[in-house]
């Protein structure tokens, strides 16, 4: 089995109007599959966190630090994300180390 490497996805929407008008509908189905998706990951030991900012803005963003074995899977489990899949949010990913990590 390959080492685990860990990676983070930076996620903003694509229709700014869904952070400041609020989420259509559709929307709003779509970012429900897509929290879940997360939760179940984080229970499989996948994602390690997930968050967005708290903003409304064009400058708003979501991230997942994560883990997988190689670019391409990362690259997998970015794209899997219901959002990212139905195009209400698009995603970056970036091999990332965390180095430091506090107590919760």
């Amino acid at each position: 089995m390959a080492e685990l490497r860990q990676f983070v996805y930076v996620l903003r929407a694509t229709r700014l109007g869904m952070l400041t008008e609020g989420p259509t509908p559709e929307e709003r189905v779509v970012v429900k599959g897509h929290l879940e998706y997360l939760e179940g990951l984080a229970q499989a030991g996948v994602v390690l966190l997930a968050g967005r900012t708290q903003t409304a803005d064009e400058k708003t963003f979501g991230l997942v630090v994560f883990q997988s074995e190689s670019d391409d899977a990362a690259r997998r489990i970015a794209d899997g994300d219901p959002a990212v899949a139905r195009g209400v949010m698009r995603a970056e990913v970036y091999p990332y180390r965390i180095a430091v990590l506090g107590k919760f």
